[in-house]
């Protein structure tokens, strides 16, 4: 037996993770590699800039970014819930005039990040919009949600002039970055068309989006394109809707049959409530959505190999909103929910056989804003929150993903039902590629109360001999934690630049500085460390080639 570091220490109830490092099985698909927001202008200002590079830095051009208003009129304005790009305008005589100065100004941000457009084509702009007036809202989280659906909601008054003006943006596009970037993006019309975000039928939508699906492959032939990136999973009939129309329908811009699907797109959100005085989060509403999709596309076997990504998937719906049930987002909650979800999803898709290909967190930041105001987001003035931490542990795992059984692990069964309500969830997803072996460990329950540490013991099986090389990251109250710090200097709205720098240092992934036992027991390799209630871990091992 041979021990090669110092003991855990304190006593927590144990947990038995089993990880078969023997055993690869498919390629564990980077899932998470996609993020978004409302607000697209946020996205060249200064700490939108900063984000973008450190998401870029996660997984250089396999990063994607979608957002909403990228055809919203309007001089460049933001707000909460707003953008604006002005990239069509209307002469006196009603000839169109494009702009792509801040279309380009967003896209371009996002390049030098190392990040791609997933394109969003929409909203309406207020010279194309059957309803132009009102169009510019000024939507506070004190405000009705309805507020926000303005004349930009409707459909166009002419949709030939929409097709070209989709066409236009999208040959602009293949100038300017090159049809090879290009056909690396993803096409979609619109968001949410089943709930107010569209102000038309059904039907209409359907026409909207063959004509934006028609223009973008006329100037892209082969650009990918899909939608319909719907709200509550199957939204009811519109999921199996779509479909059909997509595989067998009219297509009314061409008459013909059928329109082209290169992906599937939906949102899946949870939903948290305030009881007895604590957050209580909606897991199982967020994975009902998710099978609830994936079980209509699996009725499809024509669309068993199509790409799905999850447009939007997060905790709830909406990031710009405020108040005591959304009091998860700065702390360890949202971290630690992240973490449990994310191979569920992974699960889910394997279930139904469907082909999962990203989950987008519909998440970045707002500037200009207080710290940690309680908004959804990844990152707070530049100060990065603990969530952003587990995308930064996701992508340092890479290759096939392995069995892993854990005595703590909630059945997926029981999460889809009710979530995680009677004992925690604490569990793992595990990877291989060639002698490393990657290990993300959660602990996670649905309701914000403190409880006590679990005693983790990693058994791996199948794994090289010898002594590996150990890393182990950590996000819990004391590390990769700007925001315990923050409250710890009384919650300052106007930090000095020392405490900027320490806060900086302290949203930063750490290692873990808790006793971390390794030990070789008749071939296998075990890991022994605490881990507290609502915290995450990553266990990195290497072993030598000889």
């Amino acid at each position: 037996m041979m021990v090669l570091v110092c003991p855990v220490g304190a006593e927590g109830f144990p947990v038995r993770i089993q990880v078969d490092a023997g055993t690869p099985g498919a390629v564990l698909k980077p899932i998470w590699r996609f993020f978004g927001a409302d607000e697209p202008n946020y996205a060249y200002m200064e700490h939108g800039r900063e984000l973008l590079a450190e998401l870029g830095d996660l997984k250089r051009d396999e990063v994607f970014f979608r957002a909403h208003s990228l055809m919203v009129t309007g001089e460049g304005t933001h707000g909460l819930k707003w953008g604006s790009t002005n990239l069509y305008t209307e002469d006196s005589a009603g000839n169109p005039v494009y702009d792509w100065t801040i279309v380009d100004r967003i896209f371009d941000s996002y390049r030098a990040g190392g990040v791609r457009p997933y394109v969003q084509l929409g909203f309406m702009p207020q010279a194309l919009s059957v309803k132009p007036e009102p169009y510019r809202h000024h939507w506070t989280p004190a405000a009705n949600y309805g507020e926000i659906f303005t004349g930009w909601a409707y459909p166009p008054k002419d949709y030939g002039k929409w097709e070209e003006l989709v066409y236009q943006w999208a040959k602009h596009c293949a100038e300017k970055y090159g049809e090879k970037e290009v056909l690396n993006w993803y096409w979609e019309t619109w968001n949410e068309p089943n709930i107010g975000y569209w102000q038309g039928s059904r039907e209409e939508f359907f026409k909207l989006h063959d004509h934006a699906v028609r223009a973008v492959r006329r100037a892209i032939p082969k650009a990918k394109v899909g939608g319909p990136d719907l709200a509550g999973g199957r939204g009811g009939d519109f999921l199996g809707s779509f479909l059909d129309h997509c595989l067998t329908g009219t297509n009314h811009a061409s008459g013909g049959q059928g329109t082209p699907l290169d992906f599937i797109s939906f949102h899946a959100k949870g939903s948290p409530q305030q009881v007895d005085g604590h957050v209580r989060m909606g897991l199982s509403n967020q994975l009902q959505d998710i099978d609830g999709a994936f079980a209509v596309i699996a009725g499809y076997p024509s669309l068993k190999h199509t790409p799905i990504v999850i447009g939007e998937s997060d905790p709830e719906g909406c990031a710009a909103c405020q108040g005591p049930q959304l009091a998860y987002r700065n702390g360890t909650m949202y971290s630690s929910y992240t973490a449990a979800t994310f191979p569920r999803k992974l699960d889910l898709a394997e279930r139904h056989g469907v082909n999962l290909e990203g989950a987008l967190s519909w998440a970045f930041e707002f500037e200009g804003q207080p710290y940690f105001a309680g908004f959804r987001s990844l990152a707070t003035n530049g100060i990065d929150k603990p969530v952003l931490n587990v995308f930064r542990m996701f992508s340092r795992m890479a290759g096939r993903r392995l069995p892993v059984a854990s005595d703590g692990a909630v059945p997926l069964a029981t999460l889809l039902k009710s979530g995680v309500r009677g004992q925690p969830d604490v569990s793992a997803m595990a990877a291989r590629t060639g002698n490393r072996v990657t290990v993300v460990v959660w602990y996670y329950h649905d309701d914000d109360l403190p409880g006590p540490a679990a005693a983790i013991l990693l058994d791996l099986t199948g794994c090289p001999g010898g002594a590996p090389r150990i890393t182990r990251t950590l996000i819990d109250e004391s590390h990769s934690n700007a925001f315990t710090l923050w409250r710890a200097m009384d919650s300052p709205q106007a930090p000095t630049a020392g405490q900027i720098c320490e806060l900086q240092v302290a949203g930063r992934l750490a290692a873990a500085t808790g006793g971390t036992r390794v030990e070789r027991v008749n071939g296998h390799c075990q890991v022994e460390f605490q881990l507290a209630r609502q915290g995450v871990s990553l266990v990195e091992l290497e072993w030598s080639e000889n």
